[in-house]
């Protein structure tokens, strides 16, 4: 599509006295097919040329009767719009042999120039099980993170753990009070969270259970080696039990920076504050007023000298800037934190820090399931590892009942089951809460990850029955493919490079997911319109080329939202 713009930016651009970028920034898709593929709104030339625009579109149309173009046929005028027809021949020799010559890097642009783009997600807390809460934050940022990287940025994953605070003198209490190693051994993070959950309750019988841990904690932050070597172990524990989850997902992590890690420089942020006149006392905390910029206070040190989340977030932001220099910081957290990093960012600001314009908040709602249809060991926390698990599980029953002679059911149902809990997330706008519902992630018919995934491996079934020279490209060949259902599939196919730049302007990979399915009905439509195997000739030669570019479309989409792509299912 990109290259049908700069197409008609350069032809459009004498005529109407642009520049061809100019043009190509005003272009636009029309709502109706029928309409063109291509539209160029004509009323930004009205005040120029002193007429209505319709009658400038039909000007514009005659101008170029006699010009033509290599990717488009026709320029029609309909009301104020220009609207270009795409050639449908030689439209899709060009982005058949475009998909075909780039491969997996179809799509993928070098807009980043390498610039790095922070981005913090997933962040669970330490000695807590890994809940399904905490699904949303991880796989729209490890989306992000593969979009961002096709875009040519240099995409750095940081997991800012929850790993301090006075939960861990707590921890350290109920341990040296109830603690059993051999419990601790045999599933730390479950263990742990049970005396977490143990210590609130004998607290309410007797408070000096939270002296107690207040002692611990200030022994911790001391760096006393007792109170040290507990906070360790339970931190390494934890992380052992999450590598687990991000290993089945295969998501990695450049950086697990958790809030620990900017203990030491939490001083330098409240000195830096003093300087410049933002911290204030406030019945012995230490506060910046943020009312006169429409926000809450913000408390950056209690009385008794403690800071706070945003002390290390504020001390968070500074490294990662100091450090990797970042061109944007995105932050994939919840929509219930958006006043916390409405004063963060402020903060950032009042410090002086020019750059705090390129840190974005990325929210999301919350995820549901349905009542009765999810259970879990840990109280009345779902567990993401029971649901991945549960995922897999189903989706096996499911190949079993259709395929009962797959060779790999094991690959296909990972493959599908994770891909189902990925993309019953990332289908849906980020920042809407989200009903979790089996039936409808696991239907291979409707709008799920199961649907993109079956009509790849359906091409690969298609394509496994020929022979690769039958699918050497041939312009005669691909210039067959003017039916309106092949027309439309070239089409959408064409859109791939756009979509991801739209998902990252956004911060939505749904844009991503949403188009895959357009791609999929496409590719079904002209399945059940278009005979692939049993047409002749050229014809067979250019639709085999044409499921081929579709077979590298969805693969390189799916890749981008972390999901497989299954030859067989």
């Amino acid at each position: 599509m990109q290259k049908l713009k700069e197409e008609i930016g350069r032809l459009l651009a004498p005529l109407v006295q642009l520049e061809p970028e100019e043009v190509i920034s005003l272009l636009e898709v029309p709502p109706e097919t029928a309409y063109g593929d291509i539209a160029f709104p004509c009323y930004v030339l009205a005040r120029q040329r002193k007429q209505p625009p319709p009658l400038i579109a039909g000007e514009l149309s005659k101008e170029l009767s006699g010009i033509g173009g290599h990717l488009w046929k026709e320029a029609s005028p309909r009301g104020p719009y220009l609207n270009f027809h795409i050639d449908p021949s030689a439209y899709g020799s060009d982005i058949i042999q475009r998909i075909r010559d780039e491969g997996l890097t179809y799509g993928n642009t070098d807009l980043g120039g390498g610039a790095n783009v922070t981005i913090d997600y997933s962040s669970p807390n330490i000695a807590k099980p890994f809940g399904v809460g905490h699904i949303r934050s991880t796989v729209i940022g490890h989306s992000l993170y593969l979009i961002y990287k096709a875009l040519g940025y240099n995409s750095i994953g940081i997991n800012h753990l929850g790993d301090w605070g006075t939960q861990f003198g707590k921890l350290i209490v109920a341990f040296e009070h109830w603690g059993e190693e051999d419990e601790l051994l045999d599933d730390p993070v479950d263990y742990l969270y049970k005396l977490y959950v143990r210590f609130h309750k004998e607290a309410e019988v007797d408070p000096a259970l939270e002296d107690q841990a207040r002692a611990w904690f200030k022994r911790l932050e001391e760096g006393e080696a007792e109170a040290v070597d507990y906070w360790n172990r339970f931190r390494s524990l934890s992380l052992d039990n999450y590598a687990l989850i991000y290993d089945l997902l295969g998501i990695e992590f450049q950086h697990f920076h958790g809030e620990s890690h900017y203990n030491d420089m939490l001083e330098e942020v409240i000195q830096l504050a003093r300087e410049k006149g933002i911290a204030v006392e406030s019945e012995g905390a230490l506060i910046v007023d943020l009312e006169p910029h429409g926000l809450p206070p913000v408390m950056l040190q209690k009385k008794d000298g403690a800071t706070l989340y945003i002390t290390r977030d504020l001390a968070a932001a500074i490294y990662r800037k100091e450090t990797f220099n970042f061109a944007r910081s995105l932050y994939v957290v919840g929509a219930e934190q958006a006043l916390h990093f409405q004063q963060l960012f402020k903060v950032l600001e009042l410090l002086g820090f020019s750059w705090a314009s390129q840190c974005i908040h990325v929210p999301f709602g919350l995820i549901r399931f349905k009542e009765g249809r999810m259970s879990t060991r840990a109280g009345n926390i779902v567990l993401l590892d029971e649901v991945l698990r549960r995922s897999i599980e189903m989706a096996r029953t499911i190949i079993e009942e259709k395929n009962p002679d797959l060779n790999n059911k094991e690959e296909a149902a990972r493959a599908v089951g994770l891909g189902a809990v990925r993309f019953g997330d990332l289908s849906n706008d980020r920042i809407k809460n989200i009903e979790f519902d089996w039936d409808k992630v696991l239907d291979f018919s409707g709008e799920t990850a199961a649907y993109i995934q079956y009509s790849h491996a359906r091409i690969c079934s298609i394509l496994r029955k020929v022979e690769d020279t039958d699918r050497k490209f041939d312009p005669q060949a691909v210039s067959l493919l003017i039916m309106d259902e092949e027309a439309a599939l070239v089409k959408t196919l064409a859109l791939l490079p756009d979509k991801i730049i739209d998902a990252a302007e956004a911060y939505r990979p749904s844009i991503l997911a949403r188009y895959l399915i357009d791609v999929a009905r496409d590719f079904n439509r002209f399945y059940h319109n278009c005979p692939v195997l049993a047409s002749e000739g050229l014809l067979r030669e250019g639709r085999l080329l044409l499921i081929d570019a579709t077979r590298q479309v969805i693969y390189n989409g799916l890749a981008l939202l972390g999901i497989e792509a299954p030859e067989e299912m």
